[in-house]
């Protein structure tokens, strides 16, 4: 404590030390610049500029499409399988660019944290605005797909859909702040969000139905599979895109929604990706006094 000239008070805090998240709220400013800065050098000297968020997800779908729904022949089995498989697909790559670019924030604006102090969490929270950026021209071809084909959306798809938005997006945040932290003291960790983002489209129903994985690993691989909040927001954006498209099921054992989606693997999702976000904010806290040191 300090008295000023003035005879108010004055409450010093030691350098360097934040308080977390929360500090995020009160830079609102310096968060959009971060974020302006960051889409202006990821398409400097490019033509199409933002172009590329339409372009990139459309030759993913594609490719997925020709591989598993033509030449493995899924999409016989299954209808309006390119729908599903594009909802899925969307959620994925907003996973993989905020937990891959929000992990390696500190460590690539190094030369900035050394200079001067303003508070760290800025950088992966802009990881997600910038995210959002190119995810929702991909939720936006969705919808113009699915109304064409007649998709009436409730407010039950609506809720299925923001609520799948917030726990992918805390969810990936909270990994890049963990993952984040443990890059600026060991590199490795960049190898192992790859490795992550590598496999989470496996790990989680994209480009397979879950009852598969019920049926070939059993009811309790099935649960363990259902606590991966990744695996509850996939399902969610299909309840919202494709559940309502399939009125006409091919294979009418396959066109189910995971069983207690909303009462049970979304309230659990929720707190998992919670308590991820608060360890993530916890470690974040913790070591960031070090960064600039360690950088």
């Amino acid at each position: 404590m300090k008295q000023s000239e003035t005879g108010s008070t004055i409450q010093l805090q030691t350098p360097g030390r934040s308080r977390g998240l929360r500090d995020v709220f009160s830079s609102s400013f310096l968060l959009k610049r971060i974020v302006d800065k960051e889409i202006q050098v990821r398409y400097r000297d490019s033509v199409l500029g933002l172009v590329w968020s339409y372009i990139k997800p459309a030759v993913q779908f594609g490719v997925f499409f020709l591989a598993m729904g033509v030449f493995l022949g899924l999409n016989k089995g299954l209808e309006n399988y390119a729908i599903y498989m594009f909802s899925g697909i969307i959620v994925m790559n907003l996973f993989g660019e905020v937990f891959g670019n929000a992990s390696r924030a500190i460590v690539g604006n190094g030369g900035l944290i050394k200079k001067i102090y303003l508070p760290r969490e800025l950088f992966p929270v802009s990881s997600l605005l910038v995210a959002w950026v190119h995810f929702l021209p991909q939720v936006l071809i969705l919808v113009v797909v699915n109304l064409i084909i007649g998709w009436h959306p409730t407010w039950v798809q609506a809720g299925s859909f923001f609520m799948g938005s917030f726990i992918i997006s805390v969810f990936s945040l909270a990994l890049g702040l963990i993952f984040g932290t443990a890059n600026v003291f060991f590199r490795d960790a960049e190898n192992f969000v790859d490795l992550i983002n590598m496999v989470a489209t496996w790990l989680s129903p994209v480009l397979y139905m879950w009852v598969l994985v019920e049926k070939s690993m059993g009811a309790l691989v099935m649960h363990i599979y259902m606590l991966n909040p990744l695996t509850v927001a996939v399902e969610l954006f299909h309840d919202c895109f494709w559940a309502p498209t399939a009125k006409y099921p091919i294979n009418p054992e396959q066109w189910r929604v995971v069983p207690h989606l909303f009462t049970l693997w979304t309230p659990i999702a929720l707190v998992i990706t919670v308590a991820t976000l608060v360890l993530g904010d916890f470690l974040f806290r913790r070591f960031e006094s070090r960064f600039a040191q360690e950088l």
